[in-house]
């Protein structure tokens, strides 16, 4: 009995150390920058970003991760012509349409960490993966009157004169995504990191009424008339900690 005791605390002094080094699961949070790219750059200004994440270690290089993400980012003012009835007048005034974008998020991640479970200052890692996009838009202004408006990123588009509060308000669309980036992370138990990756996000195809083109053949009409993708993509850039 002594001797299979010996045996017992003598392997769990070997394998102690052997399994502190296996850490089955690592945790971050970061905040950041949101910079839109391509199209979605026309309609949004660059924002800010914010998430938390676990990643399950499947060995020492690989991990999966799950992340929730937030995303916002303003839109430019909107100058807008009005007329006060919706038969183009001869007098007309201009308001303001003030606009935001923001984002709820949710990725399944496969993390590759070249360095392993080495005990590094400086390391990195590789991530990419896929997620669900809950995409929000909302549409404010205090004017009044009867405008036209054709911007697929804000999923509107009236190209003859609606009531501005036809424009107004609040928006949404479930969108799949994908991401792809990488990080360098200092530090050995707590990490500080830098991260960046690229989203592009498949969204909705915006399409106006028939009853709304304008018989002019306007621009704002010759946009959307064969129907307008909502795809987007940015680049966030977060500094967080990981442990």
């Amino acid at each position: 009995m002594r001797r299979l005791l010996t045996v017992f605390f003598g392997f769990l002094v070997v394998a102690a150390p052997a399994a502190a080094q296996e850490k089955p699961v690592d945790v971050n949070f970061g905040f950041g920058w949101a910079f839109p790219v391509s199209g979605f750059k026309d309609s949004f200004d660059t924002g800010w970003n914010g998430g938390i994440g676990v990643t399950f270690n499947v060995s020492e290089k690989v991990g999966i991760q799950g992340e929730y993400m937030y995303t916002r980012q303003g839109g430019p003012d909107k100058t807008i012509t009005l007329s006060a009835t919706p038969v183009l007048a001869a007098t007309t005034s201009s308001g303001v349409i003030e606009s935001n974008h923001q984002m709820h998020i949710g990725t399944f991640n496969l993390v590759y960490k070249p360095t392993g479970g080495k005990d590094t200052a400086v390391g990195g890692y590789l991530l990419g993966g896929g997620g669900i996009y809950h995409r929000i838009v909302q549409l404010t202004t205090p004017s009044v009157g009867y405008t036209s408006v054709c911007d697929p990123y804000w999923y509107v588009c009236y190209p003859a004169l609606v009531s501005v509060d036809q424009i107004i308000g609040d928006r949404s669309s479930d969108d799949f995504g994908i991401n792809i980036g990488g990080g360098i992370t200092f530090g050995r138990e707590a990490k500080f990191y830098i991260e960046s990756r690229y989203h592009y996000v498949w969204g909705k195809t915006v399409t106006p009424s028939v009853s709304t083109l304008p018989s002019d053949g306007s621009t704002a009409a010759s946009t959307c008339s064969g129907g307008c993708n909502t795809n987007a993509s940015y680049i966030p850039l977060t500094f967080g900690f990981r442990w």
